[in-house]
């Protein structure tokens, strides 16, 4: 007599391989701090020269800074943000007084 079958043996399944997600897209354009248009400012990075500029194609307000190997658009754009509050520090803003005849 030929015994009871026992249980299967389970198969090796081929674990799906979850493919590596890409990292979100970074913002390419953004609002200029002078004339307030958004997506006015575009930054271009020049890495043979180590230099990224970030230009507004409205009013024509630049900044430059140096640039390496890991910089991106944001980060450009970020200094130049806070190179802009650097300058402004300090500054009061100041409401003019009507002058009574």
């Amino acid at each position: 007599s030929v015994p009871a079958a026992m249980g299967k043996r389970k198969s090796r399944s081929t674990k799906s391989m979850a493919a590596p997600r890409k990292p979100p897209k970074l913002d390419t354009l953004f609002t200029c701090p002078f004339c307030g248009y958004s997506e006015a400012v575009e930054c271009r990075i020049d890495l043979k020269d180590r230099i990224a500029r970030a230009s507004c194609r409205i009013c024509g307000e630049s900044y430059f800074t140096s640039a390496h190997a890991l910089t991106a658009a944001v980060d450009v754009y970020s200094d130049w943000i806070d190179a802009c509050e650097l300058a402004n520090e300090g500054v009061r803003r100041c409401r003019p007084r009507l002058v009574e005849a």
